[in-house]
């Protein structure tokens, strides 16, 4: 093995298979996986545990992977935005939206029949205003080939893309029957359990054949199966809570859920960036709702303070309940939520908190539980713990753990648990066949689930270290597996997709309204089903786009403080990248 390079081995059956490492700890070539264990000898806990601390012993570097994944102290926000970068993004949008109500203006003037379905007509109002509709129309409609790209087969580090053209300015799409095999960063496939083969699959195949596709019910009713509720036991475990609520949709696990928690009279306390579906719960709910800015704990304490003293609006009664509500990584922003500040405000102010797990859990933390564990705070000093399925786990749904209390309440109150179907069988093996695995739990496969973990703790901070050290602006923590890479100018961002997609890569470009009108970004989410090869392939290309597009505002002036965080944090855990 040459030079800067080390191995590490996993257990099949009663041999070692090696598998080749760079001294980053990035696997070398291939899919990571398929040298996963197929019919591995059973592992106890106990004999991981030695042979892990034999390694350790004889190997200084061999314990760098295990420590990559310990909290990082420093802040995640924002540099101050270029005040050149800063008027020339307003004036291009100022610019965009004159046009756009020019185009208006003189298509109706000249072409009133395309715009026969912006009027009244027989006395019926138009469904949508023309005026609602115009960012839609003119502004939307001019990248709409950035978005919704249709794509065949699995998801996974690579993914096969539909090609599709158009010939009137994106109104409509062809096929041209042609398929692109390309780089995949764009999917929150964190650990790689998007899969069509594999132990999980095997698993859901079984569960298919034995118990069919659905339920046809609600879980109240005739849709709770055994599979249900061993998974719902198996997620509080994971969590640590004592009780789970399995939903069959994640957006619902928010919006259905915070409306059985908080009612009139309660206080809603929202972090600005949190997602549209704890929005929508918030609203649906009654209570009243206030918003601190972003990740700011200083912040949060006053309007608490405040909330507090006055009271409810007009009678200053005290508030029923105080609901805080945060996410535990931010997937607009790669930041994680300032967990153990807002749990001592939580021990000094009373309230109740709720943390939205959706992208932090199975990506974070030394064993893959989320913010919790990558902070070392006690599950149980959060009230409500929320998560999804569909990143981590590579499958759907959601989950509510907490107290039992809780979880027996939810169950008769929220509508996702009365009226929602019950999460089918074959989506609940998939969840509870990849959770046993980074459990350790799966003795077939006892090696692959912490595998997988470590591969993305690396594979991520390495990602971040690289785009910082070549120049672009990036946001977010060390270890987030969420990269956003600023590109600002409107312009810039179906620009910078349509580059990717010409050098096979898959992105995902995000810009007003989903971000700030200024923060037009790049979103790269990063897997543990990618290689060394596939990260270099993608930062070469990304560096040629960046130079095309003059996206390096760092040229020559490399962000030496986000370089410096993200080293810092590598040499907590002993790891050289």
């Amino acid at each position: 093995m040459g030079k800067g390079q080390r191995a590490t081995q996993v257990y099949r059956s009663t041999e070692f298979i090696e598998q080749r490492r760079d001294e980053d700890g990035l696997v070398l070539g291939g899919d990571p996986f398929k040298l996963a264990p197929s019919t591995s000898a059973s592992l106890l806990e106990s004999e991981k545990a030695d042979k892990m601390n034999a390694s350790a012993k004889t190997n200084p570097k061999a314990n760098a992977i295990a420590k990559v994944h310990s909290a990082d102290d420093s802040s995640g926000e924002l540099e101050s935005v270029p005040t050149f970068i800063l008027v020339t993004t307003y004036l291009s949008y100022l610019m965009l939206i004159v046009f756009a109500h020019l185009r208006d203006f003189f298509g109706k003037l000249f072409y009133p029949e395309m715009y026969v379905q912006l009027r009244e007509q027989n006395g019926f109002a138009p469904m949508v205003s023309d005026f609602e509709s115009l960012w839609t129309r003119r502004l939307y409609g001019r990248i709409r080939d950035c978005f919704n790209r249709p794509i065949t087969g699995v998801a996974g580090g690579h993914v096969n893309l539909l090609e599709r053209v158009s010939f009137d300015f994106n109104r409509s799409f062809e096929f041209t029957g042609r398929v692109r095999n390309v780089l995949n960063l764009a999917s929150y496939n964190y650990l790689g359990f998007a899969q069509s083969e594999g132990p999980c699959a095997d698993k859901v195949e079984q569960a298919m054949r034995d118990s069919g596709i659905t339920q046809a019910s609600t879980r109240a009713e005739a849709g709770c199966s055994r599979l249900l509720v061993e998974t719902e036991d198996m997620v509080a475990r994971f969590v640590g809570a004592e009780a789970a609520l399995i939903v069959s949709m994640g957006y619902a696990t928010n919006a259905l859920n915070i409306p059985a928690l908080v009612s009139k009279g309660c206080l809603i306390i929202s972090d600005e960036l949190n997602h549209s579906s704890l929005v929508s719960g918030a609203r649906l709910s009654g209570a009243t709702i206030r918003v601190f800015r972003h990740n700011n704990v200083a912040s949060l304490e006053e309007m608490l303070r405040h909330s507090i003293a006055q009271g409810q609006p007009r009678t200053h009664r005290p508030w029923k309940k105080i609901l805080v509500v945060v996410e535990g990584l931010y997937s607009m922003e790669g930041e994680l939520c300032k967990l153990p500040e807002i749990v001592e405000l939580r021990r000094r102010y009373g309230f109740y908190l709720f943390v939205d797990e959706a992208h932090s859990i199975g990506a974070l933390g030394k064993r893959g539980r989320g913010v919790c564990d990558h902070f070392n705070v006690d599950p149980r000093e959060v009230d409500v713990l929320m998560g999804t399925f569909t990143k981590s786990f590579g499958a759907a749904g959601g989950y509510i753990a907490g107290s039992r209390a809780l979880i027996n309440h939810l169950r008769l109150k929220s509508h996702s648990a009365v009226y929602a179907e019950a999460m089918s069988v074959p989506v609940l093996a998939q969840v509870s066949s990849s959770m046993r695995m980074i459990m350790g739990e799966d003795r077939e496969h006892a090696l692959e689930g912490q595998q997988r973990l470590d591969q993305l703790a690396v594979n991520s901070r390495y990602f971040a270290r690289r785009l910082a050290e070549m120049g672009f602006m990036t946001m977010g923590d060390p270890g987030s597996p969420v990269i956003p890479l600023l590109l600002f100018s409107p312009a810039k961002i179906p620009a910078f997709s349509r580059e990717c997609l010409k050098r096979n890569i898959a992105v995902v470009v995000v810009s007003y309204p989903a971000t700030p009108i200024i923060t037009g970004r790049v979103r790269f989410c990063i897997s543990a089903s990618h290689t060394r090869e596939d990260l270099d392939y993608a930062l070469e290309q990304v560096s040629e786009i960046g130079d095309l597009l003059l996206l390096k505002f760092h040229k020559g002036n490399v962000d030496t403080e986000r370089i410096a965080r993200i080293n810092a944090d590598i040499d907590a855990n002993n790891i050289s990248v």
